[in-house]
């Protein structure tokens, strides 16, 4: 995966090979299939890349349809459902092998003046209280640890908590889990690249808050997970190279899937963007 912040631009910069029609690349990983957060920062940024600038986007929904192979590149072809006055809708279709492996429906708006309101900001630890996520895997086994740092290099991740440890424990609300999180460097002030960063790591920790009453993590022996789909809302600009907290609750899990939903603010408690993901945990035999 990306070891820094150039290595993050570099595989989020496309390669155009006709009208509509872009490559890309992929890491170097020991990954088995291709991470969620890339193929939709990926898909987002050709979808980008056909909308006249004047357009912002406000969301995206998306389904991950089969593993990725992070031995070849992936195509995204783009098609212009629609370009109005106000909004823009773009589809795009991932590919690898000749079959789809992931869609996404982008949404994009001009800029204008309406109501504003928002939730409060949870009073929370800052990120310098937080402890870094690839030390808490390291307290779990060193070469696991070690490779989840390289792995995840190009991100800075600090655990603030989960239910009942670092947070309130709740039974209205069994499954909460907040981290602070920015790409680790700086990137260009380009809002689409900063949308799109914040997009591959918004993919990171999510599925995980569906597993907190249950005493086990997205790395646990006996434990299949898997994105299904990914729904992002954007609210607010802010850059993704600059602390923003996930504040992540996951109101349901049943039928080897969890529900998890996310709320992002910023350091000074803005709320910039809602999130939200269904994923497969499936109880397998591990041996």
């Amino acid at each position: 995966m990306p070891a820094s912040a150039e290595e993050l631009v570099e595989l989020l910069s496309l390669e155009e090979i006709d009208r509509n029609l872009f490559r890309g690349r992929q890491p170097d990983t020991t990954m088995q299939r291709v991470f969620g957060g890339q193929v939709a920062a990926q898909a987002l940024i050709a979808a980008c890349r056909t909308v006249d600038p004047k357009y912002h986007a406000h969301s995206l929904h998306s389904y991950f349809l089969r593993p990725g192979d992070t031995a070849v590149p992936i195509v995204y072809d783009v098609e212009q459902l629609r370009d109005g006055r106000s909004f823009a809708t773009r589809r795009v279709v991932a590919r690898q092998h000749g079959r789809a492996i992931f869609f996404l429906t982008g949404s994009f708006q001009i800029d204008e003046g309406g109501f504003d309101h928002q939730d409060a900001m949870p009073e929370t630890p800052g990120p310098d209280d937080g402890v870094a996520l690839a030390d808490l895997v390291r307290a779990q086994g060193r070469a696991e640890g070690d490779r989840f740092a390289r792995e995840w290099a190009a991100l800075d991740v600090r655990y603030v908590g989960i239910s009942g440890r670092g947070l309130p424990a709740d039974p209205a609300e069994p499954a909460r889990a907040r981290v602070w999180v920015r790409v680790n460097g700086e990137l260009s002030d380009d809002p689409v690249q900063q949308l799109a960063a914040f997009t591959y790591a918004s993919d990171l920790t999510l599925l995980g808050a569906t597993l907190v009453p249950h005493g086990v993590t997205i790395g646990s022996p006996g434990l299949q997970p898997a994105s299904l789909d990914h729904a992002m809302w954007f609210h607010r600009p802010f850059r993704a190279d600059e602390w923003w907290l996930y504040d992540q609750h996951a109101p349901s899990a049943q039928g080897a899937r969890g529900l998890a939903l996310a709320r992002v603010f910023t350091e000074d408690g803005r709320l910039v963007s809602s999130v939200a993901q269904e994923g497969l945990i499936r109880q397998v035999d591990p041996s």
